[in-house]
């Protein structure tokens, strides 16, 4: 896993890429340990195949996530390329691109589309994909912004969490909470719940904001900082956060996964000594992530236990699944999309999608799974 960590001295913006390897150990790519498994063969139980695909523009990384809202998926990519596709046919419905290179995105609720900038600039776009209005995060935005009930709402690099008016960019709040020395660059997201803003935060903490007035209805702890460096205590809550019923969950890196209570002020309802660099998935009976070493492992939702691990994809950089009617979807670092079965993890089918490593996170619909893929393509592939 590719990641880039952030280091702070006074908020200061200093970029360090480092190569992420099993526990955070430097070694070489012949390391049996760190070798990415080979694919095997096997006997496809489903079929797998290319509904509809569209050139998005160029690049990929972790913060760009394609984002469904009614009848359409929004993406973006790095080089400003902003589009909405119809989520059916893949016909594109609205594109543009901004002047500057993008570090965020994409949000929308079908009406305003919003992304960010390396810089903080938040880009709204109308419907139509027209520019609505341009607005300034107090630092670099690097988590895509989430859009609904009168507001955008970013999460910049000096831990603080803005909402924007939707229709003029006003600044309506700001939260803001200490930080650690390093922080890592890899897939994170926030949701809006019934007015309730939940994100993930550096300190391995969910936050809950109220959207209308900015007030801290509640924190809970994901998974806390452990070990002697800076880079040892990174506990980030990565990927987004997982709603089933009153229950929310997140993992944490280097720390765990746990559940909250949602109906309940937030009560921590369990937690499990595993966790994930890049996001876990859900339905209404288990969570699913990719562990440190890629084996994807399936949690009880009801009390966190194990039921599964599966480890014939290890060390093949897996990036944040997606669950669908079918299977547990995966995408890795050749371009693979990988189907798992829900019910004990095993290998069920795959698809080449070409281009390059799949780092986005993926986004189940139903029977079927959008990737983002690392050439810069937005693929919808069914499930039969």
């Amino acid at each position: 896993m590719v990641s880039l960590l952030r280091q702070y001295g006074r908020w200061g913006v200093g970029l360090l890429l480092i190569t992420a390897l099993a526990s955070c150990g430097m070694f070489s790519r012949s390391d049996p340990r760190t070798d990415p498994a080979p694919l095997t063969e096997y006997e496809a139980a489903i079929s797998a195949s290319i509904a509809w695909s569209v050139d998005i523009g160029s690049g990929s990384a972790y913060s760009f996530a394609p984002h469904r809202a009614g009848d359409a998926i929004y993406a973006a990519t790095p080089n400003g390329s902003v589009l909405s596709v119809d989520a059916s046919s893949g016909s594109v419905n609205w594109r543009t691109s901004t002047e500057k290179g993008l570090s965020a995105g994409v949000g929308s609720d079908g009406t305003t589309t919003a992304v960010a900038t390396a810089r903080g600039d938040v880009i709204a776009f109308d419907r139509n994909g027209k520019e609505k209005w341009t607005a300034k995060a107090t630092s670099d935005v690097y988590i895509p912004p989430v859009v609904g009930d009168g507001v955008v709402v970013v999460r910049s690099g000096d831990y603080r969490i803005q909402a924007f008016d939707v229709d003029d960019g006003d600044l309506l709040w700001s939260v803001q909470r200490a930080g650690p020395a390093l922080a890592l660059k890899t897939s994170m997201g926030m949701m809006l719940l019934d007015g309730i803003l939940i994100s993930g935060l550096p300190n391995g903490k969910f936050i809950a904001i109220d959207i209308y007035s900015g007030m801290v209805q509640w924190e809970g702890s994901v998974g806390s900082a452990q070990g002697a460096t800076d880079l040892d205590r990174i506990s980030d809550v990565v990927g987004s956060p997982q709603l089933q019923g009153p229950l929310l969950c997140g993992t944490s890196y280097q720390g765990q996964t746990a559940c909250f209570d949602i109906s309940q002020g937030g009560d921590r309802q369990w937690s499990a000594k595993v966790y994930s660099g890049t996001g876990i998935a859900s339905d209404s009976q288990q969570l699913y992530l990719p562990d440190r070493r890629s084996d994807v492992v399936a949690l009880a939702l009801e009390n966190g236990e194990q039921r599964w691990q599966q480890q014939a994809l290890r060390n093949r950089q897996l990036a944040a699944p997606a669950v669908t009617s079918e299977a547990v979807a995966v995408g890795d670092l050749e371009g693979y999309v990988h189907f798992l079965s829900r019910a004990d993890g095993q290998l069920l089918g795959r698809l080449d999608l070409g281009g390059g490593a799949i780092v986005s996170p993926l986004l189940g619909l139903e029977k079927d799974v959008v990737v983002q893929t690392g050439n810069g393509k937005l693929v919808r592939v069914s499930l039969n």
